[in-house]
């Protein structure tokens, strides 16, 4: 017998009263559908909206009742149709039918386009078939895309608008490339700037002080000088700093005039006559060259020690003559840039390298049992502000070499030879003396030793060294050049004009070959300091 429980009972009702209206609620929705059938008439255009359709996509794509006809297939050939702005035929399967060209810029243009795109073998033949054409094809191509009239609205906006940011553009295939601002218009147009403060080191904080970006540009101007006059390779990287320092660097000719006249980097300690004796000793008489006052130090102190007084950017040393400008060297800057001079904070190293036959240890005559000898040794060149100067011949390397080459060492080494020290090595060194051609005031004229006007030309270099004995002398005549990249560092180079032997007691002259011998280069030593 079956249990009357009233909570199953009204679960049960509730259960069906739900059923009932969902199947009441479904009927109603059949009935209104049959009463909103579509009609022949609209299946027919649906049938027409959804039917494919060909579109000629060009820079801007055509619109169907609103809704745009997108293929995302073939994107990248899509983005090259809107980047050369040409019309190509899409249609539904993808392919694109491009159109041939015809004239000899259509194929200059479709090389082009090749060569951005890697197809190098196509481009090539296009190019060749462009020069058939038209043998001034590449003038018509870059008077059409980088005309002198629209050089400027190419350089503001190199990419059209609808091109995306990794579209390849075709601006480096111009002959001279895009237009640049001229670098004395680019550093006027530094005039107004202040040196910027270091950005926040976190986000949300406060930006670090920068004292220096107050200072006014007097007292900086005096700043950028004593840095110059303390160490000028230092002075040379604030140009790079910032705007503000790149432009007083450039412009300030009093900083670069202080530097020319003085004795720490500056053609002050040039010698352009002998100054001493080969062995370093005082002239025996004094010639009466006001450049030889030139070799003692500028005494500086009433510049930099007088807080009273105000610091002298146009100083000029009383005993030396005025440095002329002229269109050769028309700014103190320039001079001290091309204007040759030695160098005193390193040395000049020269390398030699070759190769000599050696003897068979065996009794064959057979030439390839013969061995063959690489030779390596160094020649160095040290010279010092008071027109003295070390020449060594040596197999020993640099880094054996720089650090010992000095003066002190060299005294030692000469009274003892038997020394084991670490500069052992300048046991070998010899003294001399050196001299440039040419003038301090008129770089176009040079002297000889009696004052006479000479036809050398300036930049060459005389070096005087001891022999192998008493009696012999050695004379090197090099010339002051420049190595490495244009604009870079100057007067690092010195090659070779000349090498003899003089016998002192017979007054007889011979010279060495230079078959070998390769040109000095110029290496910095930190240890020698300003040299």
């Amino acid at each position: 017998m079956e249990m009357n429980n009233p909570d199953l009972e009204n679960f049960r009702r509730q259960w069906q009263e739900e059923v009932t209206a969902r199947i009441k609620n479904k009927d109603h929705e059949v009935s209104n559908d049959k009463n909103h059938a579509p009609s022949k008439e609209s299946e027919d255009s649906v049938v027409k909206f959804t039917l494919p359709r060909i579109e000629v996509l060009g820079d801007d794509a055509e619109t169907v009742d609103g809704i745009s006809t997108q293929a995302y297939h073939d994107l990248e050939d899509q983005e090259d149709a809107r980047n050369l702005g040409s019309g190509r035929l899409l249609c539904h399967s993808g392919t694109h039918i491009p159109k041939e060209p015809r004239s000899a810029l259509e194929h200059y243009e479709r090389a082009v386009e090749r060569e951005d795109q890697g197809n190098l073998g196509d481009s090539l033949k296009l190019y060749r078939q462009a020069f058939r054409l038209d043998a001034g094809v590449d003038r018509i191509y870059k008077n059409k895309h980088f005309s002198p009239s629209t050089a400027k609205i190419k350089h503001a906006n190199p990419n059209p608008s609808n091109a995306p940011a990794t579209v390849p553009n075709t601006a480096h295939h111009s002959l001279d490339g895009p237009p640049t601002e001229p670098v004395a218009q680019l550093i006027v147009s530094f005039s107004n700037s202040s040196i910027p403060a270091a950005p926040p080191p976190t986000e949300g904080s406060s930006p670090p002080p920068c004292p220096i970006a107050r200072i006014p540009s007097e007292i900086l101007v005096e700043v950028l000088l004593e840095t110059a006059i303390a160490d000028i390779a230092s002075f040379a990287r604030l140009s790079i700093v910032c705007k503000r320092l790149a432009y007083l660097f450039t412009t300030e000719d009093r900083i670069w005039e202080r530097i020319c006249y003085g004795h720490e980097y500056g053609f002050a300690a040039m010698h352009y006559t002998w100054a001493v004796t080969v062995t370093g000793h005082p002239l025996p008489s004094p010639l009466g060259i006001s450049e030889l006052q030139l070799s003692e130090p500028i005494d500086l102190s009433a510049l930099t020690l007088n807080p009273n007084a105000a610091i002298s950017t146009h100083f000029v040393p009383s005993a030396s003559p005025p440095l002329l400008l002229s269109p050769l060297y028309p700014s103190y800057k320039a001079m001290l840039r091309t204007r040759p001079r030695i160098r005193f904070n390193g040395c000049y190293i020269s390398t030699v390298n070759y190769h000599r036959p050696g003897a068979s240890s065996a009794p064959s005559t057979a030439t390839y049992t013969s061995p063959v000898h690489i030779v390596t040794y160094y020649r160095y060149l040290r010279f010092f502000r008071d027109g003295t100067c070390i020449s060594l011949l040596t197999t020993a390397e640099p880094a054996d070499v720089v650090h010992h080459l000095t003066k002190e060492n060299l005294h030692i080494h000469q009274k003892n030879r038997e020394s084991m020290l670490p500069s052992a090595v300048m046991r070998h060194a010899l003294k001399g003396r050196w001299k440039l051609s040419g003038s301090l005031s008129d770089p176009s004229t040079a002297h000889d030793d009696q004052g006479k006007s000479a036809s050398e030309p300036e930049g060459d270099v005389h070096i005087e060294t001891e022999g192998v004995g008493p009696k012999y002398m050695y004379k090197l005549h090099l010339s002051l050049r420049s190595a490495g990249r244009a604009g870079s560092t100057r007067n690092n180079k010195l090659a070779w004009k000349g090498f003899w032997s003089h016998n002192r007691l017979t007054d007889d002259w011979a010279a060495f070959t230079l078959r070998n011998d390769r040109a000095f280069f110029w290496s910095r030593v930190r240890s020698y300091g300003k040299g």
